[in-house]
């Protein structure tokens, strides 16, 4: 089955604009073509201060957000791409499981829909059995005070 994963990278600044958009389509590449996966986002964020200086000596870095599906057990040959890979000096790879829960409760939602109207007839017919017998009630109180009042009525006379 596949899952949900989310890869962020960062490039290293040093390369012209053009070999960092090559490097980023080459991971796109890699990951159809070698990981097995389908790119559902590509998000290219461009060159962004970095929090500290990296041994590298780089103090920012270009950023790429790739989300895909792909099989767990191939996900350790794009780790490995990364690992040899001297452009890309940061990596991280993760499974997106609130995105694969989302899915799995909207793919159930449809289930739930089929069965809800016959859940509201039920509902609306007991909320009009409930008027009826407070009309009965009603009726009922109503002809209860008519008797006390004649009684009464009969008592003084």
């Amino acid at each position: 089955m596949k899952r949900i994963y989310e890869t962020m990278f960062i490039v290293s600044p040093k390369l012209d604009e053009e070999e960092r958009n090559a490097m980023a389509e080459k991971v796109r590449d890699y990951i159809v073509e070698r990981v097995g996966g389908t790119i559902e986002k590509f998000d290219r964020w461009g060159i962004r201060k970095l929090a500290y200086r990296v041994a590298k000596g780089f103090s920012e870095g270009d950023y790429t957000v790739v989300q895909f599906r792909a099989e767990p057990e191939t996900l350790d040959i794009l780790e490995r791409f990364f690992g040899i890979t001297p452009d890309v000096f940061r990596w991280q790879t993760f499974r997106r499981e609130d995105l694969e829960k989302a899915e799995k409760k909207a793919s159930l939602k449809p289930a739930e829909a089929v069965e809800e109207p016959e859940t509201v007839e039920v509902v609306e017919s007991v909320e009009a059995a409930a008027e009826t017998v407070v009309e009965d009630s009603s009726d009922e109180a109503a002809g209860v005070e008519t008797e006390t009042v004649e009684e009464v009525k009969q008592t003084e006379e």
